[in-house]
């Protein structure tokens, strides 16, 4: 089996003279790597010129050729390293500023024609690296929980809310409820009572196994009668699930969205003065989609689509749960 099919371990980017992390790293030519400094001091201060590793005994000494591929992966390495240490640290804002310098990976090589087996180490590490970083990010977002509940005075008359606020689902009825302005009339959704108009704000609503719903945020001059259109042009700034595993961003135009899971858990942040609306997958500490560049100047309100009852297989309601902050 040739050395670029063969799994790549974490020892492979340790100087076995320095015992850390690669920096500069070099081959000589029995093929064993080496910080530069550490080879270069190492024969400064021995009579012989030989391989610390194998011992072989060169004549003269070598040239050392740099090792690209080993210098990348190293570099993502200490990345990951600095990520996971920053990761600890209680300012979870300082955290992202620190990342605009950590995300930024060094030139690379396009390494796509070396057949690498997985387990790869480069592509455990950008993994790792990634994950982390979302990781991180929905800690950040969720310091800024708030507490949100349901309005019933802008319910579709089909829809049934709890006592507390914190769920809604569709039912077969419509009642008999006064049309009140803020009312939805054709489309089964509800605002919440809480508006925002400046600052972050996030919460979380568990959608479960229901096949499909519609979570975001709605200005509060959005049409509430007669068919509406659901986009960032006409205030809303949503996702949506239809036929159990169609995921949309309602953008403009709509986004088709590729999740690696099904979400059981939404979370919902935004940024007013940055113009950003994001989405968790909470359990799977990642992103599902961001609106940015938005220009709100209405209040904001959190906004919840059960979808139809569909004769019982979208019974199942949308509960606005705690958020538990990410540890």
């Amino acid at each position: 089996m040739s050395a670029a099919s063969c799994p790549l371990t974490e020892d492979q980017f340790l100087c076995s003279i320095c015992l850390v992390v690669f920096t500069d790293p070099v081959t000589t030519p029995c093929g064993h790597n080496f910080c530069k400094t550490c080879i270069t001091q190492h024969w400064n201060v021995n009579v012989q010129t030989q391989c610390p590793n194998c011992k072989e005994v060169f004549n003269t000494r070598p040239e050392l050729r740099v090792n690209t591929f080993i210098s990348e992966i190293s570099e993502l390495k200490k990345r990951r390293t600095e990520v996971e240490q920053l990761s600890r640290a209680e300012d979870h804002l300082h955290l992202l500023q620190s990342f605009r310098t950590l995300n930024t990976g060094p030139p690379t090589k396009n390494w796509t024609e070396v057949r690498v087996s997985p387990p790869s180490y480069e592509g455990t590490v950008v993994r790792t690296l990634n994950q982390l970083l979302t990781e991180v990010e929905l800690k950040r977002v969720q310091q800024s929980a708030v507490d949100v509940t349901l309005d019933p005075d802008t319910a579709h008359p089909n829809l049934i809310l709890s006592d507390d606020g914190k769920q809604v689902k569709t039912g077969d009825v419509k009642k008999n409820l006064p049309d009140n302005p803020e009312r939805f009339d054709a489309c089964t959704c509800v605002l919440a009572k809480q508006s925002f108009s400046s600052g972050r704000f996030y919460y979380e609503v568990q959608v479960k196994e229901k096949p499909e719903w519609d979570l975001g945020v709605a200005r509060e001059s959005i049409k509430r009668k007669g068919s509406i259109t659901v986009s960032p042009q006409d205030g809303y700034w949503t996702i949506c699930l239809r036929n159990k595993n169609e995921y949309e961003a309602c953008d403009d135009p709509s986004v088709r969205l590729s999740l690696k899971s099904r979400p059981q858990k939404v979370g919902v942040f935004v940024d007013y003065e940055e113009g950003l609306v994001s989405f968790y997958d909470v359990d799977a500490a990642a992103l599902i989609y961001s609106f940015t560049g938005c220009c709100f100047t209405d209040k904001l309100y959190p906004f919840f689509g059960p979808c139809l009852n569909a004769g019982g297989k979208n019974s199942a309601p949308l509960i606005i749960s705690p958020v538990n902050h990410t540890e």
